[in-house]
């Protein structure tokens, strides 16, 4: 199983909420089993489905899972599985062991010959009597720590791979909104310039006695509200920190989830600032790509 540097700065990359990893350990008497998956969530949410025999282990690997990963709600997994004629080695009898009871009861019943006689129950019940191959809780703990550092790594790695394709998905919806934005650049002025002749004429024609300078002032303030400058101006800026953001990595899903409001109420205001059908088509699918960037990032740490 590949392991991963540690050394690495975690902070130039972008991780996914959705993973998942499995690996096995044969124990000799058992197979250890141990599973981890997530998906997205607010906040970090670790739950456990560990065999009666490994519950002790909960506390220490859930302190290797909070150490490392920040959001998600991970579940974790772990079983033992018999192997095939473990438990006919179980049951074997240790001469030796056998040996020494029999040397105890002789004993005893030789200074207290009214002393009942072991039954065979008994006898099996003494320590020492059948071989145990079972395992200790400490070899348990060992082997589960090395086995779950591995399988760490490898969820994580698998978070990475799915935060790197995000990633690309959200730098190809940013590329694609920049274009829309320059589309639209253009035609603004040729826009604001046409409604303001449409506007002109509508005051002549309702107003037979408003002279001119009331007329322009009348288009000056209506056209001040549905000037786009500074719509186009902060949905620029914006996308220029989510550049940024992907470019520095780490924990981004909250940052970019604002970042997602604040590009869409923009979006918003040019949509109904628009006095262009191409203006508002571009506006619609600005709309769109942000509704699309903001699922990505939906499952993003």
């Amino acid at each position: 199983m590949r392991c991963l540097n540690n050394n690495r700065d975690p902070h130039i990359m972008i991780y996914s909420m959705t993973g998942y990893a499995a690996a096995s350990r044969d124990l000799g008497s058992a197979v250890l089993n141990l599973e981890i998956k997530s998906v997205n969530s607010r906040y970090l949410d670790v739950g456990f489905r560990l065999s009666e025999d490994l519950r002790f282990l909960e506390m220490p690997l859930r302190e290797k899972i909070t150490g490392r990963i920040g959001r998600g709600k991970i579940e974790c997994r772990g079983y033992l599985q018999a192997q095939q004629g473990a438990a006919t080695r179980e049951r074997a009898l240790n001469p030796a062991g056998l040996a020494e009871l029999g040397t105890l009861d002789a004993a005893v019943r030789s200074a207290l010959p009214q002393a009942a006689p072991l039954s065979v129950a008994e006898v099996l019940r003494w320590p020492g009597v059948l071989n145990d191959d079972s395992l200790t809780s400490e070899q348990l703990q060992i082997a589960a720590q090395e086995l779950f550092a591995q399988l760490l790594d490898e969820f994580i790695a698998s978070r990475e791979r799915e935060g790197a394709k995000l990633a690309d998905v959200l730098r190809d919806r940013a590329a694609r909104m920049r274009e829309q934005i320059a589309a639209a650049l253009p035609l603004l002025p040729a826009a604001l310039a046409a409604y303001r002749e449409r506007l002109s004429t509508k005051l002549r024609e309702a107003v037979a006695n408003l002279d001119e300078d009331r007329i322009r002032q009348e288009v000056g303030v209506f056209a001040a509200k549905i000037d786009v400058d500074e719509e186009i101006a902060r949905l620029i800026t914006h996308m220029d920190e989510l550049e940024r953001v992907l470019k520095k990595g780490g924990a981004v899903g909250k940052r970019l989830d604002f970042l997602m409001q604040e590009l869409n109420r923009e979006a918003n205001t040019l949509s109904s600032k628009s006095v262009s059908g191409d203006v508002t088509a571009i506006a619609l699918e600005l709309k769109l790509l942000i509704e699309q960037m903001r699922e990505q990032v939906q499952n993003l740490e």
